[in-house]
């Protein structure tokens, strides 16, 4: 893929967002792997919206959605709103808008790292919105999921958005026009122009992700697929998109890229191969940037190994060698100051590895809310220990981080700790313990456990039960029983926090 001069009247087919259309209309099957796979996730999304129900942004999205109902006397079905129970129907996007904040608002659920980064269980909550408006089946929407972590992770493999400081989600949007094309049979000629909407919709700077950072975080990926279920109605209506979209002398990679001298090779499915892209990514034991799941585990088994590093007055310095995408987005070579403080707001202290590691090091564990409360990152020995800790580094590292062989590819780092006494500790982890390839790999009994622990004081029991029953019957649902992939909170739950009022 490169750039190509408006002379050249580069064809349709031979563009990039054509090529992501032909995959989504493929009615190649679904394997059994990636579907027991997208179960996983979709319990794994309800398990982090459970734990986001009572969290402000959350609540805000949740109003928001609330006050766009389907219309009275339309032959839709509508879409499920999180917590609430599904006799109350919105229109699909803002059902979306609400259940994609709720999933995205811990930054607790899955990630796939490449050449960018990104959070593929984003597609889900608006491909189930619009499944459930339209009436599909369990097993239509398993093969539009399988296609949404297919494009996201397809492109994540090949083109790097961080590197011109445009956030991940610019993949999102793209990704979830596709799998809608799939949900809903549309033609290659409709997805085309979704997904070159979809795009042209979601390119926004990387300081969502940068500085003091805000609750927009949570919301960017929300709004990518809100706009892309409304770029999908759009080209369903006849409405077309910039053309070519990436390869335009004005599009995506002359401008927002590498340059009109760029070149890409993104590696989509061919015609009849099976979508498996979802099988490459992995979830999130702890709360946090995944580039520091492998650091908490490798802290805790030195909370437990060695107490006495727990202790600033023991410490002198804590280095992490690490890989670039480490050291410069959650570490030290980001040259945030936010990251050493102690105000910070959870979304920019869940992007410090120095934070994460001192906590992790000194509790031997990470919890979703305990970890990141004022009072904890005010505690005086932890804002010592936490001031100790920097990050370097190491091209070892960052070649296992882009290595494409998954025997290989690595997210964790050294860790070199020397004590007051002169004394060096080192100590290093590849990948998480949860990881496919970790100590204690995640299957389903793992992500159904993940529920049940977040839903814990949340949920009644037998909202527990039910909900799990339905997700684990994903691919034999009939559409009738599409309504029930939801999780319903008792309205003294939902009411426990408000927020102001707004426009709608």
């Amino acid at each position: 893929m490169r750039v190509h001069p408006s002379a050249d009247r580069l064809a349709r087919t031979d563009q990039l967002a054509w090529k992501i259309a032909e995959v989504a209309v493929d009615p190649v099957a679904v394997p059994d792997d990636v579907t027991d796979m997208i179960v996983n996730r979709v319990i794994d999304n309800a398990a982090v919206t459970v734990a986001s129900l009572t969290r402000r942004p959350a609540v805000a999205a949740r109003a928001q959605a609330l006050t766009h109902p389907l219309a009275a006397g339309s032959t839709r079905h509508g879409a499920t709103v999180s917590g609430v129970a599904p006799t109350t129907r919105v229109t699909p996007e803002w059902a979306a808008w609400a259940n994609g904040v709720a999933v995205r608002e811990l930054d607790y659920h899955d990630t796939f790292l490449a050449a960018d980064y990104s959070h593929p269980g984003d597609n889900i909550p608006p491909i189930v919105a619009v499944a459930q408006h339209t009436g599909r089946s369990g097993a239509d929407l398993v093969r539009a999921i399988a296609t949404g972590y297919e494009i996201q992770v397809d492109l994540v493999r090949a083109i790097s958005l961080h590197a011109h400081k445009i956030d991940h989600v610019a993949h999102l949007g793209p990704s979830v026009a596709a799998g809608l094309g799939t949900l809903l049979g549309l033609p290659t000629d409709v997805v085309f122009h979704a997904v070159g909407q979809a795009l042209h919709t979601t390119t926004a700077t990387r300081q969502s992700r940068k500085g003091e950072i805000s609750s927009w975080k949570a919301y960017a990926p929300a709004f990518a697929g809100k706009v892309a279920i409304e770029a999908v109605d759009r080209a369903m209506r006849g409405e077309t998109s910039p053309t070519p979209i990436y390869e335009g002398e004005d599009g995506v990679i002359a401008w927002l890229l590498d340059g009109p001298d760029a070149r890409y090779v993104v590696p989509l499915p061919g015609p009849g191969e099976a979508k498996t892209a979802i099988l490459d990514t992995y979830t999130k034991e702890h709360s946090a940037e995944y580039q520091s799941q492998a650091l908490i585990d490798l802290a805790r088994r030195l909370h437990r190994e060695r107490p006495d590093l727990a202790d600033p007055a023991n410490v002198a310095t804590i280095v992490i060698h690490t890989s670039h995408h480490t050291h410069y987005v959650i570490g030290s070579g980001a040259n945030d100051p936010q990251k050493y403080d102690p105000s910070a707001s959870r979304e920019t202290l869940d992007h410090s590895i120095p934070y994460i590691f001192a906590v992790a090091l000194q509790d031997g564990g990470w919890h979703h809310v305990d970890s990141y409360a004022p009072a904890r990152a005010n505690r005086p020995d932890t804002v010592a220990l936490w001031q100790k800790v920097t990050t370097t580094e190491d091209p070892s590292w960052t070649a296992r981080y882009h290595s494409t062989d998954p025997a290989e590819k690595a997210f964790g780092g050294r860790v070199e700790i020397t004590t007051t006494s002169g004394e060096v500790v080192v100590e290093e982890i590849a990948v998480a313990d949860a990881h496919p390839l970790g100590a204690r790999p995640f299957a389903r009994a793992q992500y159904v456990e993940k529920f049940r622990t977040l839903a814990a004081g949340v949920l009644p029991d037998d909202e527990v039960e039910r909900f799990l029953d339905v997700a684990q019957r994903l691919p034999d649902l009939r559409p009738d029983e599409l309504g029930g992939l939801t999780v319903v909170a008792p309205r003294e739950v939902l009411d426990a926090v408000r927020t102001p009022e707004g426009l709608f």
